[in-house]
């Protein structure tokens, strides 16, 4: 394919075309992935979620600044809500890292979440592949903080960042959101303002019961990202982490789990489409219905009968 040669050849246009490919789920776009698959896995995937406000933009847009002048080649995905309108993403990446979006080394998507739970795009996962392959070296996702549990995050990361504000209210309702359980780095945004001590002891001593000598320490971080405060500090400590999940083979681990998961939701997107295609438009589901809310038969043994005759069965 001509667009893959001149992806292939570091066009910024291709790359551009190639994801809205992947993230329309376009015919045979898993026939891409697949060819682009060899050449990934050498991104380190950095993820930023948090509650709505916290300034995951903001840090995120200093961090490649960051990044940029360590010459280092960087992906950003931003999920945001989807547009009641256009189905496309709410906000845009060039209104909030207008300045990062002229630079060579830097390339951003803003992706829809398109009904998605968790905090992320359907394909977030594959466009950061896609990225990946195009030889970026950091990947940094933000999800799309909605306030609630964002476990998608952590399956698409190598280290996930939890950001919060002295606004968010306090650290238990951090932890009823289970924020608390996926982070491996916390920073408090916007330290400047009054509240953020106490959120910082308090976050500090419900870490105390999950620190272990020998383990991550799970640092807390202040940052003032509009005045460019603490940026430094926060990669240094992706940068240990990276380090110490390598040294400590818990990245291999990682990583081989993720792929474990990419081909489980691989057979259940096949199976699902093969039920939706071959297997429903050949029942009569409106006549089993009628003979359930009649009380002639349950959905469960109808289940079951069906499933016996395409020879799927289980015996528990």
């Amino acid at each position: 394919m001509d667009i893959l040669k001149r992806f292939n050849q570091g066009d910024r246009m291709a790359l551009s075309k190639i994801i809205s490919y992947v993230e329309n789920q376009s015919l045979d776009y898993r026939k891409v992935l697949a060819k682009l698959y060899p050449k990934a896995g050498k991104a380190y995937r950095v993820g930023f979620t948090g509650p709505p406000g916290a300034g995951k933009s903001t840090i995120v847009d200093k961090l490649t600044s960051l990044l940029v002048r360590k010459e280092h080649k960087v992906g950003i995905i931003a999920v945001d809500p989807t547009s009641p309108f256009t189905g496309g993403a709410l906000l845009g990446d060039r209104i909030r890292m207008q300045n990062l979006t002229n630079q060579k080394e830097v390339f951003i998507r803003s992706m829809a979440t398109r009904g998605s739970y968790g905090g992320l795009a359907t394909t977030t996962k594959e466009v950061a592949t896609v990225m990946d392959a195009f030889g970026k070296e950091f990947i940094l996702i933000e999800t799309v903080g909605v306030g609630q549990v964002e476990l998608d995050v952590v399956d698409a990361c190598d280290t996930t960042v939890v950001i919060f504000v002295p606004e968010s209210g306090d650290s238990i309702q951090a932890m009823k959101a289970g924020l608390m359980e996926i982070a491996d780095i916390f920073v408090v945004n916007k330290a400047d303002r009054e509240g953020a001590k106490r959120i910082v002891t308090e976050l500090d001593m419900i870490l105390d019961i999950r620190r272990k000598k020998g383990e991550w320490e799970y640092p807390i971080l202040s940052t003032e990202a509009v005045n460019n405060k603490g940026i430094d500090l926060l990669l240094s400590k992706i940068s240990e982490h990276k380090e110490f999940i390598i040294d400590n083979h818990i990245f291999e681990k990682h990583r081989k789990s993720q792929i474990k998961t990419d081909i489980k939701k691989i057979i259940e997107h096949r199976i699902r489409d093969f039920i939706d295609e071959k297997i429903l438009p050949s029942l009569n589901l409106d006549h089993i219905a009628d003979k359930i809310l009649r009380g002639e038969d349950d959905p469960y043994s109808a289940g079951e009968r069906i499933l016996a005759q395409i020879n799927i069965t289980n015996s528990g």
